[in-house]
């Protein structure tokens, strides 16, 4: 009786020390990752909103004929700027990172900005020349040609020198985003302490990571808001690394 006693606690022991092994290869080969920040991460912050208010806010200034906001966002679509994030963490709540906007990035949105403002003035400009009982050809490439003729300059290039930036500016948005220094994970939060010279000296957000993606969310900073902060939350990518061929 006793050894059969013995047989079955070592094999309930013997069991339990199985589902622990499990359970702990299951923490370090998945779970973990889910806890680990470490890696370069991305992601595309939507300028849309703000080009469109801007550039409409001009055409109202300059009493160009009726248009809405949603006439504007409708030429104005996938206006985005690519905000990326390195991580190190040196253990198991610590870290280091370093963050800021593309320049690259920041210049392509840009120049799509205008183009695309370019588009819709065109457009407001045929419908003006309609008012006006114009009578020549009004299809794009003559309208085109006729803002040439008068300003000297093509629509978009136009627009650039004379409409204020359709995007924050650059130092703008480095001075919300950017910047280096440590960072603590605690609970889901996210604290980044910021050693750089940026406005914002401290930030606490919230933080899910699920496989490639990292959802920072409800961002609480100690010295700035700006107008992004109505626009979380912030959903990053994890770029792999590229294996050599």
């Amino acid at each position: 009786m006793r050894k059969i006693i013995k047989n079955t606690l070592f094999v309930i022991l013997f069991s339990v020390l199985i589902l622990f092994a499990v359970y702990f290869a299951y923490l370090h080969f998945y779970a973990s990752n889910d806890h680990t920040l470490s890696g370069n991460w991305t992601a595309s912050l939507d300028m849309t909103e703000q080009a469109a208010v801007t550039a409409l806010g001009w055409l109202q200034d300059i009493e160009a004929v009726s248009v809405s906001i949603q006439d504007m966002e409708s030429h104005m679509q996938d206006l985005t700027v690519e905000l990326s994030l390195t991580m190190e963490q040196t253990s198991r709540s610590t870290g280091t990172f370093s963050c800021g906007i593309l320049p690259e990035s920041y210049a392509a949105c840009s120049q799509a900005a205008y183009e695309a403002f370019a588009a819709a003035f065109r457009e407001l400009l045929t419908e003006r020349l309609r008012m006006a009982n114009y009578t020549d050809s009004m299809d794009e490439e003559s309208v085109e040609a006729l803002v040439v003729e008068t300003f000297g300059m093509s629509t978009t290039s136009y627009l650039m020198s004379c409409v204020p930036n359709l995007l924050p500016s650059l130092e703008e948005l480095q001075a919300q985003y950017g910047g280096s220094g440590t960072y603590e994970v605690s609970e889901g939060s996210l604290t980044r302490q910021f050693d750089s010279g940026q406005l914002v000296r401290t930030r606490t957000e919230h933080y899910i990571r699920k496989d490639s993606t990292l959802i920072l969310s409800g961002a609480v900073d100690s010295a700035y808001y700006g107008y992004f902060a109505d626009h979380y939350p912030v959903i990053y990518t994890l770029q792999q690394p590229q294996t050599e061929q």
